[in-house]
């Protein structure tokens, strides 16, 4: 009996959950495969195609329920059955007739001199990218499964055709992504979780603030995920120039608002002034956002499990290379279902990393990682940068993470200064003060502050200037954790000569097998 909470799955019980399912597509495939020439290669491609599904499902899907989970809106249990729903559906309803073969164009296939070399070229990259994200997986770094592919793909490229086969401007501007993704998302977040405490969190009538905004941040939220789903999420379906995404996007945010802001104002006239309460107001949202975004990554990132293998499907059929082949559903198939059983098994650690191991969140910053993942893929899509999201949502949760201890800081910097000020009154009046200072919101606290400096001159100073630093310093380390940063950013480095090297081995390894 799996406990609601938590998925503890003994490792044997995976291991056998994850070779059935590999068995599945073995015989699946067999039977699709039928007689054709190279049937063999085209089912060896469809287990390895599963493998790699099943690596996306595992590490790249908690990104988009982690901080939901992390910040208690959604339990562990519940948060994988929606995301292998929605993730599941997104393939399958969303994730178009074609794929890309060749992920971003990254090589040129006319310089593979035959169709053999290229489907043992596919195969390799499929073998390589999942293998490292298995590895990623095994050590708690949440990395770019796009990344992987393109790896792999880059690697199995230049085994196969030479250094002059790969688009070194397209592979750039893959690299500028490392940074883009993660700066561009933790900024917004961070801005996103600065506006609420303004507007909201450091008013003294928190509720009141609440009715005027929340309804507000929520309809916001609406513009950006329809827009979001319109641009990206369907984009297989239909093609949406950006201002008719936005017209529409725009149109659904006015009918949240209409509904919402009664709704609301409803709720808050029952719960108490503070914290907590702002923080439940948020708690709905923030499923639907992951609902959405693992719809949305299911209809774009299927393809970096199953495009190289409808690539080598494509190739048996026909005898030709081509940069755009046609998905069989059974390839679709297989790789939601990859998708799907790689979450339920291998999802929960990846999970509890971004949502609660990097930082702690609530529900307040997880919707902001939330709007931030959203917000971040649609301006670079309309600036034409090419980004990750895993980058953007762990960076997201970077941002709201030093946004805390920026803010922390400065508080305790404030309370030092107030303690010390106020050295030479009675304990009494020190802690009537800094309750008032407590409950007052920015604008009342920055007069407070600037009306002590004026009134008092420092007595005894409590503490110097090292012992500030230390204790500012212990609590920078509780709230992000340096270990997991420097961590996944090394992952993130190295995500792409990683998975190549690993492709062009296996490239080799698997030619000399095949080789007379």
């Amino acid at each position: 009996m799996l406990n609601p909470g938590s998925i503890n799955t003994p490792f044997f019980l995976k291991l056998f959950g994850a070779l059935a399912f590999l068995a599945v597509v073995f015989f699946y495939s067999s039977g699709v495969a039928g007689n054709i020439q190279g049937s063999y290669l085209l089912i060896t491609a469809a287990v390895i195609g599963g493998y790699m599904a099943m690596n996306i499902g595992a590490n790249d899907v908690a990104n988009n329920v982690g901080p939901a989970v992390g910040a208690g809106a959604l339990t562990l249990f519940g948060a994988i059955l929606i995301a292998v729903f929605f993730e599941a559906g997104g393939a399958l309803l969303a994730g178009g007739e074609v794929v890309s073969t060749i992920k971003k164009g990254i090589i040129d296939p006319a310089l593979i001199k035959d169709t053999a070399t290229f489907i043992w070229a596919m195969m390799a990259a499929l073998l390589g990218a999942a293998i490292w994200l298995n590895v990623a997986t095994i050590v708690g770094a949440p990395v770019s499964t796009t990344h992987s592919i393109v790896g792999g793909v880059l690697g199995a490229g230049i085994a196969a055709g030479g250094w002059g086969i790969v688009n070194w401007v397209t592979m750039g501007k893959i690299a500028a992504s490392w940074v883009i993704s993660p700066v561009l998302g933790g900024i917004i977040a961070a801005s996103f979780l600065y506006l609420i405490k303004n507007t909201i969190v450091y008013k003294s009538d928190k509720l009141e603030a609440a009715k005027k905004y929340v309804p507000i941040l929520i309809s916001f939220m609406a513009l950006v995920f329809t827009t979001y789903l319109a641009l990206k999420g369907l984009k297989k379906l239909w093609k949406l120039d950006f201002l008719t995404a936005a017209g529409i996007g725009f149109v659904v945010a006015i009918v949240v608002f209409l509904v919402l802001k009664p709704m609301i104002s409803r709720v808050a006239e029952s719960l108490p002034n503070n914290r907590e309460s702002i923080n439940r107001l948020f708690a709905v949202p923030l499923v639907f956002a992951a609902a959405l975004l693992s719809f949305a990554h299911g209809a774009n990132d299927v393809a970096n499990a199953v495009g190289p293998l409808a690539a080598i499907n494509d190739a048996l059929m026909s005898g030709d290379i081509v940069t755009k082949a046609a998905i069989p559903l059974w390839v679709m198939v297989v790789g939601a279902l990859g998708i799907s059983v790689g979450l339920a098994l291998y999802g929960p650690r990846l999970i509890r990393t971004v949502g609660s191991e990097i930082t702690e969140l609530d529900m307040i910053r997880a919707f902001c990682v939330a709007i931030a993942a959203a917000v971040t893929v649609i301006i670079a899509s309309q600036l034409g940068l090419p980004v990750s999201s895993t980058h953007i949502a762990v960076g997201g949760v970077f941002g709201v993470g030093f946004l805390r201890e920026y803010l922390e800081a400065n508080h305790q910097k404030a309370i030092i200064k107030i303690r010390e000020h106020l050295s030479e009154d009675t304990p009494e009046k020190v802690e009537e003060f800094l309750l008032r200072y407590e409950n007052a919101d920015i604008a009342e606290r920055g007069e407070m502050l600037a009306e002590l400096k004026e009134s008092r001159k420092a007595g005894v100073v409590l503490f110097d200037k090292a012992e500030r630093k230390r204790l500012i310093k212990a609590h920078k380390n509780e709230l992000v954790k340096r270990s997991l940063v420097y961590k996944i950013a090394a992952a993130w480095v190295i995500t792409v000569p990683a998975a190549g090297i690993m492709s062009a081995f296996y490239f080799f390894t698997i030619r000399g097998f095949l080789l007379p």
